[in-house]
C-alpha cells in the first residue's frame, strides 16, 4: 500500500535579510532587460553531423548523434567527445545552454586524461525534441540507456542547474554506477519557492514565449545571476545554440512535467538517501536563487558531500573558468575508497 507523506513534514526554509535583498536585486535586474540588445540579428549555426569535430580551446571535440532507447522507441542525443582512456566524466547543462556551456572544462579536463561526454538535455542543443517522456527522472533513464549504448558503465557526472535534476534521479536510482558527482546550482536539502519564480513562467504559455526570444531569455538570465561579465563569445554562441529550431517550445515540457517542490520532496526521501559516492557541492557564492546558507546547512544531510563556493554568480562555469576548472580537476583526482 502506498502511502501518502504529510506535507507538513517539508517546510520551506527562511530566507535570510541578506538573502531576500539579494534575490529583490537580482529579479530588478532582470526586470530591466528589454529586446535582445546587439544580439538579435546573429548567423544562424549550421547543424552538426555525426563525426564532425570543433576546436574547444587545444581540445578537438567529436560530435556525436546517438539513437538510443527511449518513448517506447528511440530518442536521438547529441553530445560531443574528447579525450582517451581515463575516466569517462559525463556533463550536463542548464538552462539557456547546451554542451557548450562546458567549453572551458572540456579543454581542461580532456588535457588532463579524462574521457568527456558533454551531452545536449533531450529538448536541448541538437539532441531529439520529439514529444514523449519529459520527466526529469525518466530523461536520466533514458541518458542512462544512452551511456549504456556507448560503452559507458562507471562513470563521473557533473550537473549544473537542469542538468543537476537528472543526475539527482541518475544517481538515487542507480548508485552502482556513479564513480563521484559534482552538483551545481540546483536546490537540495533546502527550499523556498520564492526561489524558484521561473516555475510560474515556463509553465504559462503567455508568459514563456520568452524562451522563444533567445537574445533577450539570455540577457535576461545573464543579468539576473550572474555575478561576473560573460565574455561577448559566450554570449554569442549562447543565443545561437538556444535559437536551434524547436528549443523554446520543447524545454518547458520539463516544467509542465513535474514541479521544483516535487523535485525537493524526491530528493528528501528517496534519493539523497541513495547517494553514497562522493559528491561535491560546486555553488556560486552570490548566486541570488541559491543562498550559500542553504548549502552549508546541507552538509549534515549529505553526508558524502563537501561544498566548495566559486567566486562567481549562478554560471560560475563562464564567469570564473579558472577556479571552477581547478576545484573539478582537484575533486576529480581524490582517490575512492
Amino acid at each position: 500500500m502506498t502511502s501518502i507523506l504529510n506535507a507538513s513534514t517539508f517546510v520551506y526554509e527562511p530566507l535570510t535579510p541578506r538573502a531576500r535583498a539579494a534575490l529583490e536585486q537580482s529579479l530588478a535586474r532582470g526586470a530591466a532587460i528589454d529586446g535582445p540588445g546587439d544580439l538579435g540579428d546573429l548567423p544562424q549555426l549550421k547543424p552538426n553531423q555525426d563525426g564532425d569535430t570543433e576546436l574547444i580551446g587545444s581540445t578537438l571535440v567529436t560530435h556525436r548523434f546517438v539513437d538510443a532507447p527511449g518513448d517506447s522507441e528511440t530518442v536521438r542525443w547529441h553530445y560531443v567527445e574528447a579525450g582517451r582512456g581515463g575516466e569517462p566524466v559525463v556533463m550536463l547543462h542548464g538552462i539557456p545552454d547546451c554542451w557548450y556551456m562546458w567549453r572551458y572544462q572540456i579543454d581542461d579536463l580532456a588535457q588532463h586524461g579524462y574521457r568527456v561526454l558533454a551531452v545536449d538535455i533531450k529538448g536541448y542543443g541538437q539532441s531529439s525534441k520529439k514529444t514523449g517522456d519529459y520527466r526529469h527522472e525518466g530523461v536520466s533513464e533514458q541518458l542512462l540507456a544512452l551511456l549504456d549504448m556507448i560503452g559507458v558503465d562507471r562513470f563521473n557526472m557533473i550537473g549544473h542547474d537542469r542538468g543537476a535534476v537528472i543526475f539527482d534521479y541518475l544517481g538515487g536510482n542507480h548508485p552502482e554506477r556513479v564513480l563521484r558527482y559534482i552538483r551545481g546550482e540546483q536546490h537540495l536539502w533546502h527550499f523556498n519557492p520564492d526561489l524558484a519564480p521561473q516555475e510560474a513562467i515556463f509553465t504559462d504559455p503567455d508568459r514563456n514565449v520568452i524562451m522563444r526570444k533567445p537574445a533577450q531569455f539570455t540577457r535576461f538570465l545573464y543579468a539576473a545571476l550572474a555575478t561576473y561579465p560573460i565574455s561577448r563569445e559566450d554570449t554569442v554562441r549562447t543565443v545561437q545554440e538556444w535559437s536551434r529550431e524547436g528549443i523554446g517550445v520543447t524545454v518547458p515540457r520539463y516544467f509542465l512535467s513535474s514541479s521544483f517542490r516535487k523535485e525537493w520532496i524526491d530528493r528528501r526521501t528517496r534519493l539523497i538517501p541513495a547517494w553514497n559516492f562522493p559528491i561535491l557541492l560546486l555553488q556560486g557564492r552570490d548566486d541570488p536563487f541559491q543562498p550559500y546558507e542553504f548549502y552549508e546547512q546541507a552538509l549534515e544531510h549529505v553526508p558524502t558531500a563537501t561544498l566548495h563556493l566559486v567566486d562567481a554568480g549562478h554560471y560560475y562555469h563562464l564567469e570564473n573558468p579558472q577556479e571552477t576548472e581547478t576545484v573539478i580537476r582537484e575533486f576529480l583526482a581524490e582517490s575512492i575508497d
